[in-house]
């Protein structure tokens, strides 16, 4: 028998990324439901073959759904996910809001599955932030094999992590710089078309942005708190797929050839590393793509045991949609959940 499956946020890019993912690998699912705001009621989405109508938020009963996959934003989930979680249901949240707490695992599967054991405390379990996913899938074979101790991460962020609204910015700036008419900015703090803009998020007293401070928190509770990270994030003129440029030091000697060869065997990964023109993945390639793409390999010669290499991910995809769907994958396949209606 399958589970019940309710999509929170099944309006934006995320939400139908996620009915989208879990249509693909199918799920196994008994009934699948589209939640969102009352302004939403009765939208259509599509999940597969079938046009599902979005409900309400408000006034839908979870009794009897088995995990409720969550994108609706922080400011709801902060008040839905306690409240879904307490009727049984796990929620897989991907909001910043439940990342910290120390009584949410917060997961990527082919990272630390072995953390979902102990979700029941609030039924709910995070996904990371978009960035520190696909960096995270990166890392993890590299610090088991050599013992990573520092990280300088440069971000290349595409407009769809912020939305709908940023990727509606970046097409209008485009067409009016096309057309000489006037650029307006709304959603981001400087002109996105033709730029380049180092914030992302909220400034914090120590100069970083809460991105960056994302990256290094969230990389420390998934993978190890002894790792030092500092990351810079820039939103870039992209519609779809995340750029990371990577910087690591490892305890033990590290070559790019031993480096490469760890990443191959990797789950999650794919190496695309061929030092000729075209020889690596750009964004326009990755988007679309479950795999974390791995270029540009090298020995980072300004320190011992350091290696550099390129990353690149469909934010959309596992740095949101899929990994929460690899989630409710993991509880299955690790029997930690099974259908009410069963």
């Amino acid at each position: 028998m399958g589970f019940k499956v309710a999509v929170v946020g099944a309006t934006g890019n995320v939400g139908r990324e996620m009915l989208a993912i879990l249509a693909e690998r199918q799920f196994p699912v008994s009934e699948v439901v589209a939640l969102a705001s009352s302004r939403s009621v009765g939208t259509e989405v599509s999940f597969g073959d079938k046009v599902l109508k979005c409900k309400a938020l408000d006034n839908y009963d979870f009794a009897d759904t088995d995990i409720a996959l969550m994108s609706a934003g922080g400011d709801v989930s902060k008040v839905w996910s306690p409240k879904i979680g307490q009727q049984g249901c796990v929620v897989i949240d991907n909001s910043s809001v439940w990342r910290m707490d120390p009584d949410v695992p917060l997961v990527v599967p082919e990272v630390n599955a072995a953390a979902l054991d102990g979700f029941k405390k609030k039924n709910i379990i995070a996904n990371p932030n978009c960035s520190t996913a696909q960096l995270v899938v990166a890392l993890k074979p590299l610090h088991d094999k050599f013992g990573i101790t520092r990280v300088v991460v440069s971000t290349y962020q595409s407009v769809s992590g912020a939305g709908k609204e940023g990727m509606d910015e970046l097409d209008r700036q485009t067409k009016a710089l096309y057309s000489l008419g006037d650029v307006q900015t709304k959603k981001f703090t400087k002109r996105i078309a033709f730029n380049l803009i180092p914030h992302i998020d909220v400034f914090m007293e120590d100069g970083f942005t809460k991105e960056e401070w994302k990256m290094n928190v969230e990389t420390k509770k998934i993978l190890d708190p002894k790792i030092k990270l500092t990351a810079t994030c820039v939103r870039v003129p992209v519609f779809i797929a995340h750029s990371e440029s990577v910087n690591i030091e490892c305890e033990k000697p590290i070559t790019a050839d031993a480096a490469r060869d760890v990443l191959r065997n990797a789950p999650g990964v794919i190496v695309i590393d061929k030092h000729e023109n075209g020889g690596y993945v750009t964004p326009h390639e990755a988007a679309g793509e479950d795999a974390t793409f791995i270029s540009r390999i090298r020995e980072d010669i300004s320190v011992e045991n350091g290696l550099a290499f390129w990353c690149v991910s469909d934010n959309l995809r596992k740095g949101a949609a899929l990994n929460a769907v690899q989630i409710a994958e993991a509880l299955v396949k690790r029997n930690l959940i099974a259908p009410k209606k069963a």
